[in-house]
């Protein structure tokens, strides 16, 4: 099957052109290299390579290195029949000078480009027009006129490149065509000469920015934005995460209701249902959070949101381009730290992905919900337009924030101290209306690969747990099972924070994964005899009677541990080196420690 590369700058929409070519369901950011991997997809008979989005071919971080390194090995191998290269028509000369110079290295290559003027929708709007002709003529390349979001243009488009993978011949240029020019000065000749208005564009964009980008008001609409991230994770996420309870409550007495008794029935009421079943009903909330997120990135708001951190973070030592993998920590760690690849300065990209694990993944989010459902109230604050759980989401995850800020100011000044660095420079992307079908898709996804990628080692450590709490004794007997004598030996350790040795042993199997603590717990309440209430964890768990000091110091526990061995693995990769990812585990479960037994005596003490 013919191969054609697909590349262009960041925030051109490459990504969503992608997509809608090829029905694959591939993140869609508004910030430069959020899209780290070279995706491929079917298209009719032949095969898309979407490439990283890149600005030069004159890499300045490891990300865009990775695309231009992968880019010209195509093309010196003959490895693609063609290459797509999107504009974007309202940013026309920064995307140009990525895109001559791509089509300066391909034609000398003999393989033919074709371009592809994205947003044009975006520029009738405000009234302008792109010489589209006459720039096809000087490029000496065709060039197609579409709106990807609005879906013009594609099927020319189409039919272009079905060409294209066919008889790439058609499409090289004459033999005249002069590409001896430097392609900065030869970008801004031809936007000059073919292009929009470029304050007519960026009008709406400067009114929108003198408010979201000013001290005091941006501040304000940063805060509240961030503060309804978070109150969405438990509102949005409450009716689906009751249906997905019921679920399980249902089949669950549905599936043993057939079941005589015995050691297999024990088995799927404590260790499926109780213990894999707990798990899933938190799965929502990671669909709201990507969606959330995505709502962020794709409206434009995500590349402000830096700009307003880079002061902050920058007092500690790093910036605002650490600001999207910290906010991609909150899913997970490990693409979070692919992020980080855009930092070009080498000290902020190391300090960004040793704090990246003080962000609250979304593998803690099953642990943060049980407990701030079993310790806080509904209550509604501010006119009923917040709730007190939400406030208290916010309040963990700007724990997590402040701590990683506290840490990297630390290291930067004690230990990271003569890495290379460079300055922060960020382009602004367009301010645009999310596409939702792509969001949705995305939220069902990321809880699909979630699930994927959690519910195995929850299985396994369920089932690991569920046997020895239930031998040698049985069902009911969990004090005397193998698994209680386990927690009798390690209960000393987590006595200061007044926690039996059940959420002892919960916490140590978590140490795999954070959220295998919500399993765990759900089968040891399970062979414990709360069989009748099998997916309500959480009821489970408050009429035990955990103290609101107990639940506050697990908390503040999950918020600071490393705990995932798979972020670890990648930080071993990422920076090269096995000396960081061990201090870094041991620094942070004691930093966790620490941080749960100071919590516990404050508030004791207080409360």
């Amino acid at each position: 099957m013919s191969s054609i590369l697909v590349v262009g700058k960041p925030n051109s929409g490459k990504s969503l052109l992608f997509n809608r070519l090829t029905g694959v369901n591939q993140k869609v950011a508004n910030f430069p290299g959020v899209t780290v991997e070279i995706k491929t997809a079917s298209f009719r008979k032949h095969i898309l390579i979407d490439f990283p989005g890149t600005y030069s071919l004159d890499p300045i971080s490891k990300d865009e290195q990775i695309a231009v390194d992968q880019f010209v090995d195509y093309i010196s191998n003959k490895r693609v029949k063609g290459v797509l290269c999107m504009l974007d028509s309202t940013r026309l000369e920064r995307s140009l000078v990525f895109a001559l110079q791509a089509q300066k290295f391909a034609l000398e290559a003999d393989v033919p480009v074709v371009f592809a003027l994205n947003m044009m929708d975006e520029i009738a709007r405000v009234g302008e027009t792109v010489d589209v002709e006459n720039l096809e003529r000087d490029l000496g390349c065709k060039v197609y006129a579409i709106s990807t979001r609005q879906r013009q243009g594609l099927e020319e488009l189409s039919e272009a490149l079905d060409t294209l993978a066919t008889d790439p011949e058609l499409f090289l240029p004459a033999s005249t065509l002069d590409l001896d020019f430097d392609p900065v000065v030869r970008a801004h000749q031809l936007h000059a000469k073919y292009g929009a208005n470029v304050d007519r564009l960026l009008r709406t964009q400067n009114r929108l920015d003198r408010f979201f980008l000013s001290g005091i008001m941006g501040g304000i609409a940063f805060v509240l934005i961030m503060l309804l991230l978070f109150q969405s994770i438990f509102t949005w996420a409450v009716p689906l995460m009751d249906g997905v309870e019921a679920g399980v409550s249902w089949l669950s007495q549905f599936t043993t209701s057939h079941l005589s008794d015995g050691v297999f029935k024990d088995f799927l009421v404590d260790a499926v249902f109780g213990g894999v079943g707990s798990f899933l009903v938190f799965v929502p909330q990671i669909m709201v959070l990507t969606f959330i997120i995505g709502l962020l990135e794709d409206s434009g708001y995500l590349a402000r949101a830096s700009v307003i951190c880079h002061r902050a973070l920058s007092a500690a030592g790093v910036s605002g381009m650490s600001f999207v993998p910290y906010l991609s920590g909150f899913a997970c760690a490990i693409p979070a730290m692919f992020a980080a690849r855009t930092i070009a300065s080498p000290k902020r990209r190391l300090l960004t992905i040793l704090t990246i694990p003080l962000m609250s993944c979304s593998a803690r989010l099953p642990v943060y919900s049980l407990i701030v459902l079993v310790l806080i109230p509904p209550t509604k604050v501010l006119g009923g337009l917040l709730d007190m759980r939400g406030v208290v989401f916010f309040g963990l995850y700007m724990l997590g924030i402040v701590a990683a800020l506290v840490v990297s100011a630390m290291l930067s000044k004690f230990a990271v101290k003569n890495e290379e660095d460079v300055p922060f420079i960020l382009e602004l992307p367009p301010y645009r209306l999310p596409s939702f079908k792509p969001l949705i898709e995305r939220s069902i996804n990321s809880a699909k690969a979630f699930v994927k990628k959690a519910g195995n080692v929850i299985f396994v450590v369920t089932v690991l747990v569920w046997v020895l709490g239930y031998f040698p004794n049985g069902a009911g007997n969990l004090e005397s099972s193998y698994l209680g004598m386990l927690g009798r030996i390690i209960e000393p350790i987590f006595a200061p924070l007044d926690l039996d040795w059940r959420y002892g042993v919960a916490i140590l199997a978590s140490f795999v994964a954070r959220e295998v603590f919500v399993g765990t717990l759900g089968t040891m309440f399970g062979i414990d005899g709360a069989d009748e209430n099998i997916a309500g964890l959480a009821a489970n768990v408050q009429a035990d009677g955990l103290s609101m000091a107990s639940g506050m110091a697990l908390l503040v526990f999950y918020v600071l541990a490393l705990q995932c061995a798979s972020t670890l693995a990648v930080m071993r990769k990422e920076v090269g080196n096995n000396r960081i990812p061990v201090y870094s585990f041991i620094g942070y479960s004691l930093l966790a420690y620490v941080g749960a037994v100071i919590t516990f005596q404050l508030v004791t003490l207080f409360a």
